[in-house]
């Protein structure tokens, strides 16, 4: 069976690296937001080229911290209306709700899956205050457009990041982008991924980062005096060894992947399937390859009976979830179309030659 991500094989490379870690973590004998903590902080903040980076327990908790940070700092009020793809992971949408902010969802493009500018303004009502735009699959959405409409209308732009290491929105510019405020998440199937659960904020705000670092530790910016409700949410010292180890090839293995999804674009011919949208530049780590077919849950299971494994992301769209009732009587088309019909194909920097050829192979026999 060809995995559909092997966790085991991309951290083995790292296992001499990581153990060297573990006894220095073990002699330092300091476990919480100690020195591993500081130096990733600095790491990744100078890899976005950008300001501040604070990390957090994951990438929820780094959403809902920038919303809350808003909030204590006075740019936002609860009840405040923000702007949200209808096709994204459901965290991007609970977190709004965790900050007692109001989502307002906005179909996507079809072909890009992420939030599509021109629908966003019918949306916008005197309550709305914020766009969180979410890079899906690992590819930049219209920024230009988002921003554009932003600075018209003065929203903040808030971008889930949870997908889209590395990616870059043009030359020498890395993603940080137009965004006032961006969060990671380091789940370990990431292209930058620990070995446990791990977040971060990224920004170039002083003043929300030195609120968001209050609050992810109680509120507190001095031991036992707290200046704001603040949660838990800290950074593991272990997870940040794991990921200053794992920094440095993230751009050589985002490259990998797009090499990977080259090959799938030039040679994948199946008129019963529809591949991703790329436009060749570097906006685009390809978390995730997705493709589309109306025959999704036959495909799917053709491709095992092969040996090869995928995954759907994802299966039900927020607004059919359970969880969030209140959405349940909205309508939206594309968002519903494209969750009844993606399938993730094997990506990662450790699939082989071999690996690539005998999926496009299969897939065309499909």
């Amino acid at each position: 069976m060809i995995k559909f991500y092997d966790l085991h094989k991309i951290n083995q490379q790292y296992e001499t690296a990581f153990q060297e870690k573990m006894e220095q973590f073990l002699q330092r004998g300091w476990y919480i937001l100690g020195e591993e903590v500081k130096v990733f902080e600095e790491n990744f903040a100078s890899f976005c080229q950008s300001k501040h980076c604070i990390g957090v327990g994951n990438g929820l908790d780094a959403l809902v911290l920038i919303f809350k940070a808003y909030i204590e700092l006075g740019k936002l009020q609860k009840g405040d209306e923000v702007i949200v793809p209808a096709n994204t992971y459901i965290a991007s949408v609970l977190a709004i709700l965790q900050a007692d902010l109001v989502p307002v969802l906005v179909e996507p493009k079809l072909e890009t899956y992420n939030l599509n500018p021109d629908l966003i303004a019918e949306k916008i009502t005197p309550k709305t205050k914020a766009i969180l735009v979410v890079h899906l699959y690992g590819q930049l959405a219209e920024m230009d457009k988002i921003e554009a409409i932003a600075k018209q209308h003065n929203l903040l732009i808030v971008e889930d990041a949870a997908q889209s290491h590395g990616a870059e929105l043009g030359v020498g510019s890395w993603e940080l982008g137009v965004g006032n405020a961006k969060a990671y998440s380091f789940y370990p199937s990431k292209n930058l991924g620990c070995l446990g659960d791990g977040g971060a904020v990224v920004t170039n705000d002083t003043a929300l980062d030195k609120t968001i670092r209050a609050m992810r530790n109680y509120g507190s910016e001095q031991k036992y005096v707290n200046d704001c409700i603040g949660i838990n949410s800290r950074l593991d010292e272990l997870q940040a060894t794991f990921l200053n180890v794992k920094l440095g090839d993230l751009v050589s293995d985002n490259e990998k992947r797009r090499q990977i999804a080259n090959r799938y674009l030039s040679e994948i011919k199946n008129n019963k399937i529809v591949l991703p949208f790329y436009d060749g530049s570097a906006n685009h780590v390809f978390h995730l390859f997705v493709i589309r077919t109306e025959n999704r849950d036959e495909l799917q299971e053709y491709l095992k009976e092969n040996g090869i494994e995928t995954m759907i992301h994802y299966p039900i769209p927020p607004h059919q979830q359970k969880a969030l009732a209140a959405f349940n009587a909205l309508s939206f088309p594309i968002t519903e179309k494209i969750h009844r019909e993606v399938l993730s194909l094997p990506m990662s920097p450790v699939l082989t030659e071999a690996d690539v050829k005998y999926i496009i192979q299969v897939i065309n026999r499909y």
